[in-house]
């Protein structure tokens, strides 16, 4: 996994021990490289949000102060983050129809790990079903920029995306085609006809 590929996510609980045990968690599954940023107050929400541009957002509802969850996605200056409700007890569930997902206190880290892969698959709902385009519009444009010889960086700035949504990209890519190497991916863009020769030949 390469450096750029950290998954940044903020946890905002006033509990020290629910907030640094959580990011304990997160640090230790397997698969996953995440820098947890622990959030103590609503002030310091605010900034964190600002400064770090955090992935994902694990909030837990009754944190102090009002949250609107969806006011709080459109005014944050990453628009891609999504908030993930921390349960500490039962809640309501019409608090929660803002969340991209919820986590409980009782949940196993397999748990956590299944649903913050859910959360990061994402394809932005351009999947195409059926006949031979298993990829999606947006992984096209990646699976050529690749080719092209792009870094994640160059291909996100290209695409205005953030490098981790590439990588995620990327990732699905892979899973979808079996396609590992860039030299596999060029074979299967020229097959397809996502490139021409001239295009890739100072890369081949």
């Amino acid at each position: 996994m390469q450096g750029d590929e950290t998954l940044k996510i903020a946890i905002a609980e006033t509990s020290a021990i629910i907030r640094s045990g959580l990011a304990l968690v997160l640090k230790r599954i397997q698969g996953l490289k995440v820098l947890p940023i622990e959030v103590i107050s609503p002030e310091t929400l605010t900034d964190c949000i600002r400064l770090h541009k955090p992935d994902i957002l694990i909030i837990n509802p009754a944190f102090p102060a009002f949250f609107d969850i969806r006011k709080l996605k459109e005014t944050a200056e990453n628009p891609n983050m999504k908030c993930v409700a921390l349960l500490c007890s039962v809640g309501d569930s019409a608090l929660l129809k803002n969340y991209d997902d919820s986590f409980s206190l009782y949940d196993a880290p397999e748990t956590l790990k299944e649903k913050l892969n859910k959360l990061l698959d994402v394809s932005e709902g351009e999947v195409e079903e059926g006949g031979q385009d298993v990829l999606s519009a947006r992984e096209k444009e990646i699976v050529t920029g690749v080719v092209k010889g792009m870094t994640n960086k160059e291909i996100a700035d290209a695409l205005f995306l953030s490098a981790h949504t590439v990588i995620t990209h990327r990732r699905n890519i892979a899973r979808k085609l079996q396609i590992h190497s860039p030299a596999g991916l060029t074979i299967y863009a020229i097959v397809n006809k996502l490139v021409e020769l001239q295009d890739i030949k100072g890369y081949l």
